[in-house]
């Protein structure tokens, strides 16, 4: 069971960018590695403000990153 109840696709999508790597990710996003493996661990809920860095590094919305899944 997760920690929270925010459900993401970061790691299907880091993926689908050409096996991007979690640090380029941080780098991208101005976090640190062990951020993004609390996000895709469900450990973690982004600020708004990273969900959005997050979505942008992505090419996508927000909704396409994050899910309500309670």
């Amino acid at each position: 069971m997760t920690g929270t109840p925010i459900a993401n696709e970061i790691r299907r999508l880091r993926f689908e960018h050409g096996e991007m790597t979690q640090q380029a990710l941080a780098e991208a996003c101005q976090v640190t590695r062990q951020t993004i493996i609390a996000l895709e661990a469900g450990r973690y809920a982004p600020s708004l403000e990273l969900a959005f860095r997050i979505a942008r590094a992505f090419g996508v919305g927000v909704e396409d990153v994050f899910r309500w899944a309670a």
